[in-house]
C-alpha cells in the first residue's frame, strides 16, 4: 500500500472517467467507490496501490486501485 496526493481530474476521454493527477505530474485512473474520487478539483490523500497489469478504454495511465481516500 502506497500514498498518493494530488488532484483529481475528470477526463471526457472514452466515454469519460476520473483521473488522479499527483502533485509529481504522474497520472493515474482511478479505482474506487468514494464520492469525492468523482468530484473534478478535488485535492486529495489516497491509500492504493498501482495495479499495471490491468486493462482499461481510458489510456491515461495505470490504475489505481484505492483502499482509502480523504481531502487533502
Amino acid at each position: 500500500m502506497s500514498k498518493f496526493r494530488g488532484t483529481i481530474r475528470y477526463s471526457a476521454l472514452e466515454g469519460g472517467h476520473f483521473q488522479l493527477v499527483t502533485d509529481d505530474g504522474t497520472t493515474y485512473q482511478v479505482d474506487g467507490n468514494d464520492a469525492i474520487l468523482r468530484r473534478d478539483g478535488a485535492r486529495v490523500e489516497i491509500d492504493g496501490s498501482v495495479d499495471r497489469t490491468a486493462l482499461s478504454l481510458a489510456m491515461t495511465g495505470p490504475l489505481l486501485k484505492v483502499k482509502s481516500v480523504r481531502a487533502a
